[in-house]
C-alpha cells in the first residue's frame, strides 16, 4: 500500500480540470481516512538496518528531494560514505575533548552538510559500505570496535601520531574503502567533482528548533548528544517552527524532521504518531493499541508544554526523518506525510506513515529546510 503510489493513483483528471483525490489509510482496513493536501514527489525508501545512521538517511533523502525539486534527475546517494567520513570527524574532536564529549554512531542533519561541504558525495552505487558479501547494514561490531580504539587513546598520557590511520583502517574494515574516482552515468568523478555536478549548495540549507530557554530569533547550540559538532540552529516560537514545515511543504520544499518517537502515540506499525488528548496513564496496557487505532481529538500542545518535555529528558534526539507532503484526517485533523528509513516491510505504509500536527509540535527536536521555503518575515527576523 504504497502511500506515493496511493496519491498517484488517486488525483485523477477527469474532466474541466477537476481534480478528485483518493482516500487514503493508515493500515489496511485502517479507521484514518486521509484526504491529499499536499504531496512532492520522493526518491525510494532506503533501510538503515542494523545501524543508528538515520540522520544520514533522513538528510540525503531530504537532499534527494531538493534535486528533484530543482528539476535534476533522481539519484541515489551514499548514506555511508555521509557515514564514514563524519565519524573521522567526531573521532578527532572526541579525541581532542580528552574523551569528555558524546562519540558513536548518531548525528544531526549538519552533519551531512558538513561532510559534503568538506569531501564531497557520492552515489550509492558507487560506495554501498557493504563488504565481505553482506546485504544488510549491520553496526553493532563497529561503533563498539571505534569507541574502544579512541578510549585507549584518549587515557593515554600521551596520544600518538598515526591514530587517526588506525581509526580509518576500522573503517575500510567494516564499510570498505572508499573510491578515489569512479563512473556515473558515462563520466568519470571524484567525491568533490560529483557533489558539484548535483548544484546542491550547503549554505542554502539552514535548521531550526523550537525551546524557550534560549531568546527567539537567535542561534543557539541544541543541548543534544549527537550536536558533538556543536551546530547553531535558529530558535523560534513553536508557531513559527510549525509555519516554516507548511510554507515549505505548500510551496514544494520538504523538510528533513528529527524528533523524539518515545512517546506512546508513536506506532510506525500502525502507521501514525499522534498525540491524542486523553491521560496515558489512565489507560491500560491493552488499550493503548484502541486508542491509536482511531482518529480522535489531539492535544493542544503548548510552549510550555515542549519545553518542559524537554528538559525532563522526555524528549530526546530520538530519530530523523523526512517529511513529504501534508494531508487531513476526516475530523479535518492536519498531519503530515513522512518517509522514513525502516525499509518498506514494517507496516502497510511500504515505510510512510502519517504524522500529526500535535506530535510534530511536541516531539520535534530541529528540522532543516533550504532558507527559500521561510516566509520574508520571519527570515527578516533572523536577518538572512
Amino acid at each position: 500500500m504504497n502511500i506515493k503510489k496511493q496519491i498517484t493513483l488517486g488525483l485523477a483528471l477527469i474532466a474541466a480540470d477537476l481534480i478528485v483525490a483518493q482516500t487514503l489509510i493508515n493500515k489496511k482496513d485502517g479507521n484514518y481516512k486521509f484526504t491529499v493536501v499536499k504531496n512532492l514527489e520522493v526518491t525510494e525508501v532506503q533501510n538503515q538496518a542494523q545501524s543508528s545512521t538515520c540522520w544520514s538517511f533522513s538528510a540525503l533523502s531530504f537532499f534527494e528531494s531538493e534535486m528533484i525539486r530543482m528539476g535534476k534527475p533522481k539519484v541515489n546517494l551514499s548514506e555511508m560514505f555521509i557515514v564514514r567520513n563524519a565519524y573521522m570527524a567526531k573521532a578527532d574532536k572526541y579525541v581532542r575533548m580528552h574523551g569528555l564529549i558524546n562519540f558513536g554512531p548518531g548525528g544531526a542533519f549538519h552533519d551531512a552538510a558538513y561532510v559534503i561541504r568538506n569531501f564531497g558525495l557520492l552515489p550509492q552505487s558507487a560506495y554501498l559500505g557493504l563488504v565481505n558479501g553482506d546485504k544488510e547494514i549491520n553496526h553493532n561490531e563497529m561503533d563498539n570496535m571505534l569507541k574502544a580504539q579512541l578510549d585507549v587513546l584518549v587515557k593515554a598520557n600521551k596520544i600518538s601520531t598515526g591514530w587517526s590511520k588506525a581509526v580509518n583502517a576500522t573503517l575500510d574494515a567494516y564499510l570498505g574503502e572508499a573510491p578515489l574516482s569512479f563512473d556515473y552515468q558515462g563520466k568519470k568523478y571524484d567525491s568533490k567533482s560529483f557533489a558539484a555536478s548535483l548544484g546542491l549548495n550547503m549554505d542554502n540549507y539552514i535548521e531550526f528548533t523550537s525551546f524557550s530557554h534560549h531568546p527567539y530569533y537567535t542561534k543557539f547550540a541544541l543541548e543534544i548528544q549527537d550536536n558533538w559538532a556543536w551546530d547553531q540552529l535558529y530558535n523560534l516560537p513553536l508557531n513559527d517552527m510549525i509555519d516554516v514545515v507548511d510554507n515549505a511543504i505548500m510551496n514544494g520544499y520538504s523538510v528533513a524532521w528529527g524528533a523524539d518517537i518515545s512517546e506512546k502515540g508513536f506506532s510506525f506499525r500502525n502507521g501514525v504518531a499522534i498525540v491524542p488528548d486523553v491521560d496515558w496513564t489512565d489507560v491500560k496496557k491493552e488499550k493503548i493499541d484502541s486508542v491509536i487505532l482511531n482518529p480522535g481529538k489531539q492535544k493542544e500542545i503548548t510552549q510550555a508544554m515542549r519545553q518542559l518535555a524537554f528538559d525532563n529528558y522526555e524528549t530526546q534526539d530520538d530519530h530523523g526523518m523526512h517529511i513529504v507532503g501534508m494531508v487531513k484526517d476526516q475530523n479535518d485533523t492536519k498531519y503530515y506525510i513522512v518517509k522514513n528509513s525502516w525499509g518498506i516491510k514494517n507496516n502497510d505504509c511500504d515505510g510512510y506513515f502519517y504524522v500529526s500536527e500535535a506530535y510534530v509540535k511536541f516531539k520535534t527536536t530541529s528540522i532543516m529546510v533550504h532558507k527559500d521555503a521561510v516566509k520574508k518575515e520571519i527570515a527578516k527576523k533572523l536577518g538572512f
